[in-house]
This record gives C-alpha cells, structure tokens and sequence, in this order.
C-alpha cells in the first residue's frame, strides 16, 4: 500500500531523500535538557500547560491521566480510566481536558483544576492522539486521516489527509500543535512528522534516532510517543512509552 511506502521512506533518511519528488525538510535534535520520567508509564497523550506537563497513558486497568512536576517527573494530581478503557491522547480545551480512548468509541473530559471527570462522549472509530488547532479538536486513529471535530458537540467537521510527497502516511499517534502547525509521532517509528492542518501536506520531518538507546528503554513496545510544547518558553519536551526519561530538545542540522 502507498502508506507502507511512506512509513518505510521515513524509516530510510536514504530513500527518503531520493524517492520524494519535492524536497521535504529533515531534520536532526540536540538534546537540551534531560529530566526523569516514570518508566511504568505507556505514554498516549502529552502537552503543557501552566507550569505541568499533562499525560495520558495506556494498557487496561492502568491508563490514568495525570500533572506530573517536570524536576520530579511524579503526578501531583491523577485519575485513573475504568479499567475496560485504554487511555490514548489528550488536549486542553477551555478549563476541560479532553482525552480519547483506542478501541472504545469512548471520550473523557475531566477539569483542568482539579482532575476530576465532568463528561464523557462517542465518537466512530479508533482514537489515538488529539490536539487543538483552532476551535478544532484534532484526532488522529491509526490511519493517514485528521479528522477534525467541535470540541463542545463532538460534530465532526471535516478529514484531512495527511501525505508525505504524494504519498498517504498512516500510523500517525500523539499529536501536537505546535505555531500553526500540527506535530506527529509515527508509530513504531524514531520519526516526528510536522503537518500543514490545512492540506495535511507533511512539511518537515524529524529524525530522533539514537534517543530510545540514550534514554535506556528496552523493547518492542517502547516506541517514541509524546510531544509536549511550553509555548511561552518555547520549550519542546518529548518522551517515550515505558522510557525512564523526558527530554527537551531543540532542532538541528535541518536540510
């Protein structure tokens, strides 16, 4: 399929480069700063606001949303999911957060104060990352759509999909607006992708290789996921599911 080409483009700076017709930007990270995270954390969801990150994390019966202390890497606040709900992505919206289920069809939204649940809400098909652009919430579910909803009905607006040169790419997870843009770490892959929300054209692409060795996670299912952005001090935190450790980086070597 079309997007297995592009998932492997980006597994291959190499063939990236020589088979994409147009040029799209790559670029490489430094890292900045280095903080502690929970390693029993399977990161779904992260963003910052006032001071904390928030993050969703997933698995039956241990998926929780919480505000961790950046220094600490601890929860200072969490709420657990039912335990026949598996947590993925979450966003801000007003004084809610609002947060997506895998399989369940099922959304939460909880206060922003204080944690506490105020409202639930369904949606068709999977959910794995959302983020706000706009007065859209935008939800990504494993295929090469961003599909884009009000985030007071959950009526959804419109799709958008997302392709790498002419080519749909599939398996877009936690998502981030970042300055117009949305960010997406691409399952199973070192890769963050940076999405033009208008035309779903891939603009630039992010390689983090190394990060999961330098950061000492093991295993299959320890992939990259989590992107958080601290507007005010332009700030860009990412991490990993069951990764023991939080980064915050800066772009570099951008060609």
């Amino acid at each position: 399929m079309m997007f297995v080409l592009a998932l492997a483009l980006l597994a291959d700076p190499a063939a990236a480069t020589s088979a994409v017709p147009q040029a799209i930007e790559r670029c490489g990270y430094r890292i900045v700063e280095t903080y502690p995270h929970d390693a029993t954390s399977f990161t779904q969801g992260l963003f910052w606001d006032g001071g904390h990150l928030y993050e969703a994390t997933g698995q039956y019966g241990r998926s929780r949303v919480a505000r961790l202390d950046l220094k600490t890497g601890r929860a200072v606040a969490q709420t657990k999911l039912p335990s026949d709900q598996f947590g993925e992505g979450i966003t801000r919206w007003r004084d809610q957060i609002i947060g997506v289920t895998w399989q369940g069809g099922v959304g939460n939204r909880w206060s922003i104060k204080d944690l506490k649940p105020v409202g639930t809400f369904t949606y068709a098909g999977e959910g794995w990352g959302v983020t706000l652009v706009g007065d859209s919430l935008v939800l990504s579910d494993g295929t090469s759509q961003l599909r884009f909803f009000d985030p007071a009905t959950m009526t959804e607006q419109k799709r958008v999909t997302v392709r790498f040169g002419s080519r749909p790419l599939a398996m877009l997870n936690e998502l981030e607006a970042i300055d117009g843009e949305i960010w997406a770490n691409v399952w199973m892959t070192d890769r963050i992708v940076r999405i033009d929300p208008a035309s779903g054209a891939i603009k630039s692409w992010i390689d983090l290789s190394g990060l999961k060795e330098q950061a000492g996670a093991r295993g299959v299912d320890s992939v990259l996921n989590g992107i958080a952005w601290d507007a005010k001090k332009k700030r860009l935190f990412v991490t990993g599911k069951y990764w023991p450790k939080l980064y915050e980086i800066a772009l570099a070597d951008c060609r």
